[in-house]
């Protein structure tokens, strides 16, 4: 690179001739000479091609930490996965399901073809494990997790009962041996599930009290079962929830962080409606798992939820059940009568919770829920307390007033749409949310028809710590099937990056500090599950319908690959500007 110092042109003129330019093309003139070079490498230039060529907003600063404009874009050039460097075929159905072990040496997978695989994730991946569902009647595996250190690993998926009834179960592995350790019922079978502790798990049943009401029940379970729960409690109830307008309880996961909730108001936050219904009901014991699984098969032939509380209070309810009664129907009926009775039955969430001893961190419980109609379009919090972390006590908890047969909910978040995938930024202070809206202004008349949904997905994204939307939802992907056959997508969120699925052949992920889509990560079918490697997140994997999972890896982690430099010659002096040419 010799001095240009025959050439006259100003800096200034130099300048405004660079900012026409592209990322590819301004970096190639900046080597034909030092002055050149020393124009091209101006922080001011590489801000207004950050800002035009990735379309970030204006009011954005750069990211924090950060030392140029010129790192930024090379950071976001050449940081991110979007690099297939393999595919695994090994599943012979859709694949539903991927998640990452805590230290990143492990994945596993979960598919219809009903098996859960266990990869190593050292370069190229390579199956260990594989254990095939169907001998403990399954109709297939639909999510894992691991527990905190990695030695046990939860499975969920869908269990098929008495008369073809659907539910779900859990299943806990070990890691050392893959053995399979324990089995957990799981109702409704899109609570999934998910790890409390290291050795403790939490699962959800589903009571029906009427046609369109019901009450969810969430359980603490002790992963290992078979020879203690002859001497010990390996269940603890946690919470009863009830549920009105068919809405239930779904994907469960637990928050931990010791600020969570701490600085929430009540301003833009609902306040949660207390809607309890007291019906004789048994709770869950090791006898009654077989009287479970028969709920749905004489649901139909229960007297309504509405008509069974005349008998308990015949004057209250019977002043005003004739009238309503002939203006609406027996499930608005039953929802109103519902919302009247959870004043009396409810036990009041408690606003004083105090902090855990120390600087200990607080657990919540974060699931989708609802109150207009089945489809999923609420966000619950529930706050975990020190004496439901183990299984110790009761089995049935604390003991509660007649008056308090179910629990409140502390905080709710209402979406306006059919929630499709929750995740959790990895400090837990940031909840993302991929949702289908409704149309602004849509009435629900009738719990069982919830509103048409959009095509386009929002990633939107809330502050734990206040409970509000903190930034405009991302957007890029799309989903089709209608809100009857919604299923979820699963998204995963890194220390820089959010990724997601779509129905649209592609997997999206984008930079979480400027909220830009990055790049597309395309599939044959549908992209069901994407997840980052917790200790790399250059590393990513998409799991498919085209029974297929994809690894993909960011041009700088090839190039520090010796594999990859031995395979290929690098073509450029600049290596991460290749993929800035179109």
């Amino acid at each position: 690179m010799d001095d240009c110092s025959s050439f006259l042109l100003p800096d200034s003129i130099l300048y405004q001739i660079f900012l026409s330019l592209g990322p590819a093309d301004l970096l190639s003139a900046g080597l034909v000479c030092q002055r050149w070079y020393a124009v091209s490498r101006d922080d001011f230039l590489w801000k207004e091609l950050f800002f035009k060529f990735y379309k970030v907003q204006r009011h954005i600063q750069r990211y924090p930490g950060s030392d140029s404009w010129y790192k930024e874009f090379q950071r976001l050039s050449d940081t991110v996965p979007c690099v297939e460097v393999q595919r695994l075929t090994e599943h012979t159905d859709q694949v539903l399901h991927i998640s990452f072990s805590h230290t990143g040496d492990l994945c596993a997978s979960c598919s219809k073809d009903c098996t859960v695989k266990i990869w190593n994730t050292t370069h190229p991946l390579s199956l260990l494990h594989s254990a095939n569902m169907r001998p403990h009647h399954w109709s297939y595996t639909q999510f894992s997790q691991f527990n905190a250190d990695d030695s046990l690993l939860l499975v969920s998926g869908v269990f098929v009962g008495p008369h073809n009834s659907s539910a779900g179960e859990i299943a806990v592995f070990s890691l050392d041996g893959f053995n399979l350790l324990s089995r957990v019922r799981n109702k409704p079978y899109d609570v999934f599930g998910c790890w409390l502790n290291n050795t403790h798990l939490i699962s959800g049943n589903l009571h029906r009290m009427g046609r369109v009401t019901s009450c969810s029940v969430l359980w603490l379970n002790k992963a290992f079962q078979d020879v203690e729960s002859e001497n010990l409690n390996v269940v603890k109830r946690l919470y009863k929830i009830q549920n009105l307008n068919a809405s239930t309880i779904r994907m469960v996961m637990v928050a931990d962080c010791p600020e969570l909730l701490a600085e929430a108001g009540d301003e833009g936050v609902e306040s949660p409606e207390f809607h309890p219904l007291e019906f004789e009901m048994e709770e869950r014991g090791e006898e009654d798992e077989e009287r479970e699984e028969e709920d749905s098969d004489f649901a139909g032939e229960q007297p309504s939820l509405a008509r069974g509380l005349l008998g308990f209070f015949p004057e209250e309810v019977g002043a005003f059940a004739e009238p309503l009664s002939a203006r609406v129907h027996e499930e608005q009926f039953e929802t109103k009568v519902a919302q009247w009775y959870a004043k009396y039955r409810t036990k009041c969430p408690d606003r004083n919770l105090s902090a855990t001893e120390g600087n200990q961190t607080r657990k919540y419980l974060i699931f989708t829920t609802g109150c207009l109609t089945y489809s999923p379009h609420q966000i619950g919090i529930k706050q975990l307390l020190p004496h439901q972390m183990t299984t110790e006590g009761p089995v049935l908890g604390e003991e509660r007033s007649r008056n308090e047969f179910f629990d409140s909910l502390d905080h709710v978040i209402n979406i306006h749409g059919h929630i499709i995938g929750m995740g959790l930024s990895p400090d837990h202070r940031y909840l993302y949310v991929n949702s289908r809206s409704w149309p602004r202004d849509c009435v629900i008349s009738d719990p069982m028809c919830p509103p048409p949904i959009a095509e386009e997905i929002e990633l939107r994204v809330f502050d734990l710590k206040t409970l509000r939307e903190v930034k405009a939802p991302l957007r890029a992907h799309r989903a089709y099937t209608p809100n009857n056959e919604c299923f979820f997508i699963f998204l995963d969120v890194s220390r820089d990056f959010v990724a997601s699925g779509a129905e649209d052949r592609c997997g999206y992920i984008w930079d979480r500090h400027y909220s830009v889509s990055l790049a597309t990560l395309p599939h044959e079918d549908v992209v069901n599950s994407v997840a980052f490697c917790p200790v790399d997140q250059e590393l990513l994997l998409s799991a498919s319908d085209d029974y297929t999972i994809k690894v993909w890896r960011s041009r700088r982690s090839l190039r520090a690959s010796a594999a990859y430099r031995s395979s290929c010659s690098l073509k450029s002096t600049i290596p991460w500007a290749s993929r800035l040419k179109s």
